[in-house]
């Protein structure tokens, strides 16, 4: 079984969280402020966008085709944390084995 956790920041954006565990499944643990350990992969990713667009870039220079391409680029790349899988595949062999275990329901 595929476990997806995420550590959220404690924002007003995340106040659907409740719904979100309901919905997903998904575990929703809130990060202490300024404690930026308790958030590894959100750091991480940060620092690989550095990479593309250094602190401080005004995103509104870039149009929409050079900000997919990063994307595409961060998606396709492995991670440690995800068994070596890029987040594309580990997204896909969640969303597969979620719609293996579907349940029927009635409304």
């Amino acid at each position: 079984m595929v476990q997806m956790r995420f550590a959220l920041p404690s924002r007003a954006e995340m106040a659907q969280h409740a719904r979100l565990k309901i919905d997903t499944g998904v575990q929703v643990y809130f990060c202490d402020p300024q404690s930026p350990w308790q958030r590894g992969t959100n750091e991480n990713t940060n620092g690989l966008l550095r990479q593309y667009f250094p602190k401080g870039t005004d995103l509104s220079t870039h149009n929409a085709e050079q900000i997919a391409a990063v994307a595409i680029a961060l998606n396709s790349r492995p991670r440690k944390a995800l068994d070596w899988k890029t987040p594309a595949e580990a997204l896909d062999r969640l969303l597969l084995s979620a719609e293996k275990h579907r349940v029927a329901t009635i409304a």
